[in-house]
């Protein structure tokens, strides 16, 4: 973390202590599977008890807890955090107390789509939008980037199909600008995670079909994910230029959603409303 003033650290050391302290009350013997012994004045474990659970000494776990300016690690948190059944945002909360980092969100790997991300995406319609995780893989997508970025049932991982889908590739006319950047983007995004398999497992498997990608990731370029003009060329309309936001999900740490809305003064609303209606038309 940055340095902060002794005023600063001195506050936040009485925000951890306070804090440690409702969470060993709000916690009897029996909620951790130990037998109470002996009368208790206050409720809650006593600091003894969790030190016990914690696998720490009780000294130093006093001292942790009355706000003295100790060492702490990762690891000696997380085991506090289990200790005192802290939730994932408590565990967080955790770290920052105690002047340290706070690690990424383990994920949400098999959690569904909630149907209220999913009317967003419809309810951005005819504008292409989806929703994507912190690996680039696809967990949902609107028609209309099925339609415009011709997104398929195969399409997996948005960055898998950037560098392997010559129909992709097609309709993109600056994807050879672009690509430089989004690789940029991943690492950084892979940066946060070094041990994370699947990172790795992307990784690995567009070094084993994309040269391309092969090439662009040995540059060791990083960059950030942010606002930008996506352009594509659709066979029916001709090009199409959208200007692409990517928000954080913020009851799911690792999911992002993509919005692209229409360039102003460019006809691409009129352009994309006529390639909708020539799809009803098509279906009908």
């Amino acid at each position: 973390m940055t340095s902060e003033s002794a005023e600063v650290a001195g506050r936040r050391r009485e925000q951890l202590r306070d804090f440690l302290r409702t969470r060993r009350a709000r916690l009897t013997p029996g909620d951790v599977g130990m037998a109470a012994v002996g009368r208790r004045r206050t409720p809650g474990l006593r600091r003894e008890e969790v030190a016990v659970l914690a696998g720490v000494g009780v000294s130093w776990y006093t001292w942790l807890e009355q706000g003295r300016e100790i060492n702490v690690s990762a690891e000696v948190l997380d085991a506090i955090g289990r200790a005192l059944r802290l939730t994932e945002p408590e565990r967080a909360h955790l770290y920052l107390l105690a002047g340290l980092n706070p690690p990424r969100s383990g994920g949400t790997r098999g959690v569904a789509v909630t149907p209220e991300l999913r009317h967003l995406l419809d309810a951005w319609m005819p504008r292409p939008a989806m929703l994507r995780d912190r690996y680039w893989n696809l967990l949902a997508v609107n028609d209309a980037a099925r339609t415009v970025f011709g997104y398929g049932d195969t399409d997996h991982n948005c960055l898998i199909t950037f560098f392997t889908s010559a129909r992709y590739r097609d309709t993109h006319p600056h994807w050879a600008s672009v690509a430089p950047a989004v690789v940029a983007a991943f690492r950084a995004d892979a940066a946060h995670s070094p041990a994370d398999p699947e990172f790795r497992r992307v990784i690995d498997d567009l070094h084993a079909v994309s040269p391309d990608f092969a090439e662009l990731w040995a540059r060791h370029d990083v960059g950030v994910p942010g606002q930008a003009v996506k352009v594509v060329h659709h066979p029916e309309v001709g090009e199409l230029f959208f200007d692409m936001t990517t928000l954080a999900v913020v009851d799911r740490p690792d999911w992002y959603l993509e919005l692209y809305n229409p360039r102003p003064d460019t006809g691409n609303g009129d352009r994309l409303g006529r390639l909708f209606r020539l799809r009803l038309a098509v279906s009908a």
